[in-house]
């Protein structure tokens, strides 16, 4: 059959509030044009992320009624470590509530201030916690990337030439670790080839340098494997998986991606030392390390959703499903980074919007006119997430790209959702001419998107 169904059934539903455009420019203007400012209960249709915005299995619910509440070495953390020892391989597993405090303990554990941590593109939480304890994150992604339009295959792949001449120049010992994310989320979502991650870890390797890997969107990326990389045909997502953390030394995991659940995360490593002082500050601000932080029914539900995030149908169903969002606005001529990814679809802000600079911020006036047409909650990845002010001239320096990420939530929205929303798409495109910048009125020192404030030029 050419149609793909969803591989499950609706058990239960959520109402969506109806919304005028009357009250969502109301709206939009108090939450001084930053959709993360939006109550939820005003948002029609949500693609601000998928992070811990999927609807869990019967499984799952039977999970948390199981989950053991004791404080210490609850039944739940064993199910837990257990299962993300089967599919990682990593000898520590520490859970904490969400991917960044893994990356809050990982970097405040390796690095010190001067140091440098390169990564095929560090994502917004991970290059903040680098940048707190002083450390530079540095992005090296392949060549290809570059062309948003051109559909390579493995778009998200580590720079190889980039690294080593980085390594080099700033010397092994200012480098405390490589981070490899997997798949590149803040490069439209782009996965990482095996052959890749392979060559990232010899040359680490060589180097002595510890491979870690941001696991947010593993299964994603092992599917692509399987779908693009010569050898894998045959091979199941589990192996592709195991295969791929084979080669590194541990990882970072929000769970509220390819975890399937609604809060969680991990650090694994190899090194019992990390493990060691990790388990020592996730102490001081998550929790007991058999529960760092999460309820045992949270633990049951990671356990849980780790595999059915690697199953088959259901990958198969979530990529066939962004990549039809992506194909029907493309071919209504609307530019989006090639080819989709596997949790996103990114339109190019820049060239939707090329009267905007990228200063005036082009990703924020779609994201707002997004919401004003049709309420839909999108996010800007440009010049308001990844710009920086430059620490010499003080002068406010842009983004490589001005994306605009329609994250689709896991087994939440149906076909006709999508249909709406490549039909807001289209019509805010063929008005694109109007649109007009923003400036930042108020922001905060770090992750400025979240809460930063805005008023039209």
């Amino acid at each position: 059959m050419r149609t793909i169904i969803e591989p499950f059934r609706i058990k239960a539903i959520e109402p969506i509030r109806m919304t005028s455009p009357q009250e969502r420019e109301r709206l939009i203007r108090e939450a001084s044009y930053n959709v993360f400012l939006l109550p939820a209960r005003d948002v029609l249709i949500d693609l601000l992320t998928d992070s811990g915005t999927g609807a869990m299995s019967a499984e799952q619910w039977a999970g948390v009624m199981r989950g053991d509440e004791s404080y210490a070495g609850s039944d739940s953390y064993y199910r837990f470590e257990n299962a993300v020892k089967d599919i990682f391989g990593f000898s520590h597993v520490i859970p904490t509530h969400q991917g960044r405090a893994a990356e809050r303990i990982l970097f405040s554990t390796v690095c010190k201030a001067g140091q440098t941590v390169p990564s095929n593109s560090h994502f917004d939480t991970t290059r903040a916690n680098i940048a707190y304890v002083g450390a530079d994150p540095v992005d090296l992604p392949c060549p290809e990337s570059k062309a948003l339009a051109d559909p390579h295959p493995f778009k998200g792949d580590m720079d190889l030439q980039a690294l080593e001449r980085l390594i080099e120049e700033r010397g092994r010992d200012n480098v405390p670790l490589v981070m490899l994310t997997v798949t590149n989320n803040s490069g439209g979502g782009q996965p990482v080839s095996m052959g890749n991650i392979r060559a990232t870890a010899k040359m680490c390797r060589r180097y002595d340098l510890p491979l870690y890997i941001d696991a947010c969107r593993f299964a994603e990326n092992a599917y692509f494997i399987k779908q693009r990389e010569q050898g894998y045909a045959d091979t199941d997502l589990i192996d592709i998986a195991r295969e791929m953390f084979s080669h590194a030394d541990g990882c970072t995991m929000s769970a509220k991606k390819d975890g399937m659940a609604n809060i969680g995360g991990f650090l694994a490593s190899n090194d019992p030392q990390v493990a060691s002082e990790g388990r020592n500050l996730l102490i001081l601000t998550e929790g007991f390390p058999t529960y760092g932080g999460l309820a045992g029914r949270d633990l049951e539900a990671v356990a849980i959703g780790l595999y059915e995030a690697l199953e088959h149908d259901y990958q198969h169903y979530r990529i066939i499903s962004t990549a039809y969002l992506g194909r029907h606005i493309a071919e209504a001529g609307v530019p989006i980074v090639q080819p989709p990814g596997g949790h996103a679809v990114y339109i190019d802000a820049a060239s939707f919007c090329p009267q905007i600079a990228a200063l005036e911020f082009p990703g924020i006036a779609l994201t707002v006119e997004l919401y004003r047409e049709a309420g839909i909650r999108a996010v800007e990845i440009g010049s308001v997430m990844f710009g920086h002010v430059d620490a010499g001239t003080g002068e406010e320096r842009a983004a490589a790209n001005e994306l605009v990420r329609l994250a689709i939530p896991r087994r939440v929205y149906t076909q006709s959702h999508i249909d709406y929303v490549v039909e807001a798409i289209v019509n805010v495109f063929g008005r694109r001419e109007s649109l007009g910048g923003y400036r930042i009125v108020e922001q905060p020192p770090f992750l400025r998107h979240f809460s930063a404030r805005f008023e039209p030029l």
